[in-house]
């Protein structure tokens, strides 16, 4: 009996499996009952905000680092861990726009953050200015989201944006080729007061604890959401994390009250600026929040089936790039953050420790567990990506990186397989970083690595050229040599030294990059400052300006019109474009259609620029109609017109100000950027609600107009 009980229950599952086989082959779409791999992967590209090389435990070398970053450090035994991942740039904004476009900062003319502002000293201190730079990536670019969508892609961000000359201003991701876009900054929204006012398990608290005692982060459930209502077809998602950069807070008492007790460091009396070494309780509670959020992430993909290919998990059929859009940021005015050592210095550098971040990429037919030496940048996510997926290069797109699929696929120690378009071995990088303080670029050439610093003829503490050999590689594997730039070869190298700075500017002048000019308004003596033109008269007719000059004593070798169209608004942009030296010390240009205000810039053969109007403060477009009212006398020309008047912006003279991009002024910042003006550090404690010596973009914005 109890055989043929057996007999007919085998009978009855074999039949029902033909019958169910035969129902889905009939019912199912071809894709889903196939056992092929959907020809279409998905894409997930996590860009961090901010992580330092050595915030990631699986990078940490030399001293500990007190972080916990377990999921990351997992996820980097899935696939390929770069030991030489580096940055298109040293700052966040350029090396956004770098990896969405796939030009490099240089090409691009958008080599630092903010932008689109007529040149100018930060202050009279300053020998050397910035050279102009585009405030925002173009709406017309081929972005990598808009090459995927062409080959039927869906498209998500979630995050920080950030490739304007603000968050909020154009373009925004809809702009330039993505379906879908949140940009909530969740639980990395300011806090009043860090050391109270923490999450909750409170089911009406914002910002409640999880099971877990995280606190909800609406960036991360934004990034879930795109996946969860997307996961039917091919997409592409770009998660922006907003961590961590500053401000540096948690609302997770206990990860604070977990790093404080590690580290025996009061919270109420964090490290200083000067103070060496990952002390700081809140910077280490918000890498370790960073590495949760991304390990839901990591473990919906594992988790989920994926409705393309029935009996497998999304992260199956998922390519994964992490990585980070700069080198850490050690710190604000008053505070340390974080310690890239042994790398030199950080953020707003293009030294190792501005440059290097963490790079990890796992996905279908990449070797898990694999560790690589070979360089590889941000710009190669772009043709690497469109490798990935199939997707045709767009016609007449120039590319700056290379594709790394066959390097992952093949054998990621073998560098020979990074390879150029024209099939040429990759070995060399460059960056371009002319800002702020560091005024520098570089290029790394197999094991070395040329610095050129451009302040260097009225300051005796810098050289102008610095040459590193990072690695040595003759015997296979990159044997480290000094990753900390520490010892500068130049002098006893000098036929590397002339070849690679030679290379650095052939690599340059291709991609016609802008340089820093010297300041003739500067309070110190600079040499050959004396020197400078002066204009003597400004006549317009129509649409065309004359100039004209005088030369005291060096020639003035180029010059430029800097113009805008929108003069007054709310994110007020300015523009660049040559103008014609003429004989007789005369400037011709034509203004754009369009034009609400200009300057006019001449360069001289010793690098010194004189703007004209000069560049007063923060509102260049005020500045500039009272510099023309004030100099009608001297020229035959109608007044240059004064522009529509937008409404107050508070935004703009933050960003310009907060030259360290921390979110934050201080006091040294705001007496900079208001030079002159009477009373300003009265002023400033006005701003300062919570009198903790710095203003959040919220006391700021948020004052009464």
């Amino acid at each position: 009996m109890n055989t043929q009980r057996e007999t007919f229950c085998t009978m009855f599952v074999l039949t029902a499996g033909l019958l169910g086989s035969l129902l889905t082959a009939l019912t199912c779409p071809k894709s889903a009952a196939a056992s092929e791999r959907p020809d279409k992967p998905n894409v997930v590209l996590i860009l961090t905000d901010d992580l330092g090389w050595q915030d990631v435990k699986c990078y940490d070398i030399d001293e500990p680092s007190p972080m916990e970053t377990p999921n990351i450090d997992a996820f980097a035994k899935k696939g390929v861990m770069f030991w030489q991942g580096y940055s298109p740039a040293p700052t966040c904004a350029p090396s956004r726009c770098a990896i969405l476009s796939g030009n490099h900062p240089a090409r691009a003319q958008k080599t630092h953050v903010v932008g689109g502002a007529p040149p100018a000293p930060i202050n009279k201190h300053f020998r050397m200015m910035d050279p102009w730079y585009s405030g925002r990536m173009p709406e017309d670019e081929m972005t990598l989201a808009k090459a995927l969508r062409q080959n039927g892609y869906t498209t998500g961000h979630s995050g920080k944006w950030h490739i304007a000359i603000d968050h909020h201003a154009f373009p925004q991701p809809t702009d330039v080729g993505f379906d879908f876009t949140r940009s909530d900054r969740g639980s990395r929204s300011g806090m009043k007061d860090r050391l109270a006012g923490f999450a909750t398990a409170l089911a009406d608290d914002p910002y409640r604890l999880d099971k877990d005692g995280y606190p909800y982060h609406q960036t991360n459930e934004d990034a879930l959401a795109f996946l969860e209502e997307n996961k039917d077809k091919p997409f592409f998602l770009y998660y922006a994390t907003w961590l961590v950069h500053a401000p540096i807070h948690t609302r997770s008492q206990a990860r604070l009250e977990k790093y404080a007790q590690r580290l025996g460091i009061d919270p109420a009396n964090t490290p200083k600026r000067d103070t060496p070494g990952q002390l700081n309780p809140f910077y280490c509670a918000m890498v370790e929040e960073l590495d949760y959020y991304i390990g839901i992430v990591f473990n919906y993909l594992d988790e989920t089936n994926d409705p393309r290919w029935p009996g497998h998990r999304l992260s199956e059929n998922t390519y994964v790039i992490f990585t980070s859009d700069n080198g850490g940021m050690e710190g604000g005015p008053k505070e340390r953050y974080t310690d890239n050592e042994p790398l030199a210095r950080g953020k707003i550098s293009a030294m190792e420790g501005g440059t290097r971040v963490p790079l990890l990429i796992a996905g279908p037919g990449i070797r898990s567990g694999v560790e690589t030496d070979v360089m590889a940048n941000g710009l190669d996510f772009y043709p690497t990506v469109l490798s990935m997926t199939g997707t045709p290069k767009p016609p007449a797109k120039h590319l700056d990186g290379c594709d790394l699929l066959p390097l992952l696929h093949e054998d990621p120690s073998n560098g020979k397989l990074v390879r150029h378009a024209d099939g040429t071995t990759r070995d060399t990088m460059t960056w371009h970083f002319p800002h702020g303080g560091a005024l520098e670029s570089t290029i790394r050439v197999g094991d070395y690595k040329l610095v050129r610093n451009y302040d260097h003829i009225n300051n005796p503490e810098t050289v102008p050229l610095e040459l590193f050999q990072l690695f040595d590689s003759t015997s296979g594997d990159a044997r480290r040599v000094d990753i900390e730039e520490s010892r500068n070869l130049a002098e006893s190298m000098p036929d590397l030294t002339t070849k690679m700075n030679a290379l650095l500017t052939a690599a340059l002048t291709e991609m016609k990059a802008s340089y820093p000019y010297y300041n003739p308004a500067c309070s110190t003596a600079v040499q050959n400052s004396e020197k400078v033109c002066t204009v003597e008269s400004h006549n317009r007719q129509g649409q065309r300006v004359k100039f004209t000059y005088k030369e005291n004593g060096a020639s003035v070798t180029h010059a430029d019109l800097i113009y805008s169209l929108n003069g007054g608004e709310q994110y007020e942009e300015w523009f660049r474009m040559p103008a014609t030296l003429q004989d007789r010390n005369e400037v011709t240009v034509e203004l754009p259609e369009g034009t609400t205000h200009y300057y006019l810039n001449l360069i001289d053969e010793n690098q010194f620029l004189r703007s004209y109007p000069e560049v007063v403060g923060s509102k260049k477009s005020k500045s500039f109609s009272e510099s023309a009212l004030s100099t009608r006398q001297k020229t035959s020309a109608k007044p240059m017109p004064a522009g529509k008047k937008g409404k107050l912006d508070l935004n703009i003279p933050f960003n310009r100000w907060d030259t360290n991009k921390d979110e934050h002024l201080s006091l040294e910042e705001y007496k900079s950027g208001l030079a002159g003006r009477p009373n300003l550090e009265e002023r400033y404690k006005r701003f300062d609600k919570n009198e903790d010596d710095k203003v959040s973009r919220e006391e700021f914005v948020g004052r009464k107009r």
